[in-house]
């Protein structure tokens, strides 16, 4: 059975992603943060990381790059819904998801997915990840 570790600083994120995943035959631990997710790494190492982005204490960018520095195997899908939407509410000041989720690529996630999703949408993130079929 592949493992998940699922990082968010929302407790309602970390709880459907945990029911879809389990549902699917994932093994599911959740950490709250990027610091939380670091430590947890080092008692066991799962297969695959789904992370966000924006989250207090370590932001999801610096996990990734230290989840890929130390675990280079670990599959990483980051997650986002963070920063500017569109038009109607654009301030030049503020960061666009698009942009937060290009950070994550950049820095080693696998795949990249905008908050909010569907049960598949997280699937098909995984499925891109790990090369496997969806």
């Amino acid at each position: 059975m592949k493992s998940v570790l699922v990082i968010d600083d929302e407790p309602a994120i970390r709880t459907v992603l945990k029911r879809v995943l389990e549902r699917a035959g994932y093994a599911v631990r959740l950490a709250a943060n990027g610091a939380e997710a670091l430590e947890s790494l080092e008692g066991q190492v799962p297969d695959i990381v789904i992370t966000d982005i924006i989250m207090p204490t370590m932001h999801g960018v610096d996990a990734i790059k230290a989840i890929v520095r130390k675990f280079p195997a670990v599959r990483i899908v980051a997650i986002s819904g963070g920063g500017n939407f569109g038009n109607s509410d654009y301030q030049p000041h503020t960061i666009k998801t698009e942009a937060y989720l290009a950070a994550a690529k950049s820095a080693g996630a696998h795949a990249v997915l905008n908050k909010p999703f569907h049960t598949q949408d997280v699937l098909q993130a995984i499925a891109t990840a790990t090369g496997a079929p969806a």
